[in-house]
C-alpha cells in the first residue's frame, strides 16, 4: 500500500504518483504530482519520446497524458481510504521506517549491447501535504544513468536524497573507481553524518555500474532487492549502517 494503486494518499485524500525514466542517451522523462493515472511511468516514458521537455507537473501532466490515450480513473481504493481517515484522527505527520519494506520501485538495467537505463516510480510519503514532491521524479536524485560508468536509484525518504542529489552523487562514487557497493555506502554516510542522528531516518541506494556489478546500501536493515540475469532471479539484503 506504499506504492501506486491502492497506495496511501496524501493528507488531502488524494493518491498523487511520480516517476522518472533515464536512457542510455541522457535522454530523460519525469512527471510529477500525476493523478488518476495508473502508470506514471509510462507517461514519463512519453514525455521523453514526444515532447521537448524532461518534466511535466499537475494538471499538465494529466491533460498530457489523456491526450496520449491514457484512461483516467480512481486511484484510491477503499482500505487505503479507510487508512487516511484513520489518519484524520490525529492528523500527525509521522513517516514509519521500511513500511512494506519499499515506498519506491526504483529498476536499473544493462542491455545486451552494454547500454545502461533505468526508471523510478512512487506514490510518494503517506499523508504528505498536498503538493509535496520527493526524489523519484527528479533527475539526479531519484535516479541518475550515466552510460558511461553506471545508474543508481534511491529509496527511503525523499528530502534527504533531494539535498545530496543523491544518485548522481553514487554515480559520480562510481566514477571515481567505487564499486556501486563502495559507493552506495559513502553516500548514505553522507547523509547520516549530516544528520548526526539517523537511527529515524532510512535511506537507501542501489547501483548497478557498466560492468554488470551491482550493490546497495541503506541506513536501516530490512530493504532488500532483486536481481536477474542469464542465470535467472534472485532476492538479496542490502547492507545497511544498523
Amino acid at each position: 500500500m506504499t506504492v501506486g494503486y491502492g497506495g496511501y494518499p496524501d493528507r488531502e485524500g488524494k493518491v498523487t504518483l511520480d516517476a522518472c525514466i533515464m536512457d542510455e542517451n541522457q535522454n530523460c522523462g519525469s512527471v510529477a504530482f500525476l493523478q488518476h493515472i495508473k502508470h506514471p511511468i509510462s507517461v514519463a516514458r512519453l514525455v521523453m519520446d514526444k515532447t521537448p521537455h524532461v518534466m511535466l507537473v499537475g494538471d499538465g501532466a494529466l491533460d498530457f497524458a489523456i491526450a496520449q490515450g491514457f484512461k483516467k480513473e480512481n486511484l484510491l481504493t477503499d482500505k487505503a481510504e479507510a487508512s487516511w481517515r484513520d489518519w484524520l484522527v490525529k492528523s500527525k505527520y509521522e513517516p514509519v521506517i521500511n513500511i512494506e519494506n519499499h515506498d519506491t520501485i526504483g529498476m536499473l538495467a544493462l542491455d545486451q549491447h552494454g547500454d545502461l537505463s533505468g526508471a523510478c516510480t512512487t506514490s510518494g510519503a503517506a499523508f504528505k501535504m498536498s503538493g509535496r514532491v520527493g526524489d523519484s521524479p527528479l533527475i539526479g536524485a531519484g535516479l541518475y544513468v550515466d552510460n558511461d560508468i553506471g545508474a543508481a536509484t534511491a529509496t527511503g525518504m525523499g528530502e534527504l536524497m533531494i539535498k545530496t542529489v543523491g544518485c548522481h552523487l553514487v554515480v559520480e562514487m562510481m566514477r571515481q573507481g567505487m564499486s556501486p557497493t563502495q559507493a552506495c555506502k559513502a553516500a548514505v554516510e553522507r547523509i547520516a553524518n549530516k544528520l548526526g542522528d539517523y537511527k529515524d531516518f532510512q535511506v537507501g541506494f542501489l547501483a548497478l555500474n557498466k560492468a554488470g556489478e551491482f550493490g546497495s546500501y541503506c541506513i536501516q536493515s530490512g530493504f532488500n532487492y532483486a536481481v536477474t540475469d542469464k542465470s535467472g532471479s534472485k532476492l538479496l539484503d542490502a547492507n545497511s549502517i544498523l
